[in-house]
């Protein structure tokens, strides 16, 4: 089953401000602020945010285990990037209102995927649940959880960065043409399939890398 257009509320858009129109998710304004983020303010708030766990993360250890340990947390992120897209954003649940919640959480997206602000996260989740999990890391690894922390949340601004690029921006570079042919054959193939932002190694890992002809009915622009 499609999730996202299982749970689609017909035809209810406004004006994004952008000259685009988005589709609406909630029935107050002020929720419908928190579904959103503009890309200054991804920039601005994570720069800073980015800025305060560096410093904690100074003098917890010695200068080879933090550099082992941010390392560590990179490739934590890409790995949690994967299980979370593959297993959490596309969900199926029974009931109406659990299909609802996977809408919410990301079935829009798929319905809308050329929506400036709501191709990254908002702040009301992402900040909310990376101070969670800094909070765990370092209760069960003390200093050392801040430093792979570190690694951890700089490899999601990477992938909410990349991923804003494969919707927003005209890509350069060979390495990410192949990161938005790579997503968008996620959107434009088949949903199931290429799950990775970032690290397109984990689809070929899992076995769920989508090739140009397993994304058969892919638009154009995804093998640009």
């Amino acid at each position: 089953m499609d999730v996202s257009r299982a749970s689609r509320k017909p035809s209810r858009r406004v004006s994004a401000g952008v000259g685009h129109p988005r589709l609406r998710l909630f029935r107050y304004g002020w929720m419908e602020r928190l579904t959103v983020m503009p890309p200054q303010l991804f920039v601005a708030l994570w720069a800073v945010l980015l800025t305060v766990v560096f410093c904690a993360s100074l003098g917890r250890v010695g200068a080879a285990a933090w550099a082992g340990l941010v390392l560590a947390g990179l490739l934590t992120w890409s790995l949690f990037e994967y299980v979370m897209h593959r297993y959490l954003f596309h969900l199926a649940l029974p009931t109406e209102w659990g299909r609802r919640f996977v809408f919410l959480m990301h079935g829009n997206h798929h319905d809308d995927p050329d929506d400036p602000w709501r191709s990254i996260m908002p702040p009301i989740v992402s900040v909310t649940w990376s101070g969670a999990i800094w909070a765990a890391m370092a209760w069960v690894l003390g200093g050392a959880g801040t430093v792979l922390f570190l690694g951890f949340i700089l490899g999601y601004v990477v992938y909410d960065a990349v991923h804003f690029a494969c919707h927003r921006l005209p890509v350069r570079g060979r390495l990410m043409r192949m990161l938005r042919r790579h997503h968008l054959r996620h959107h434009h193939g088949r949903e199931e399939g290429n799950y990775a932002i970032t690290a397109m190694f984990w689809d070929h890992v899992f076995g769920t890398y989508l090739s140009a002809k397993k994304a058969a009915g892919s638009a154009p622009r995804a093998d640009a």
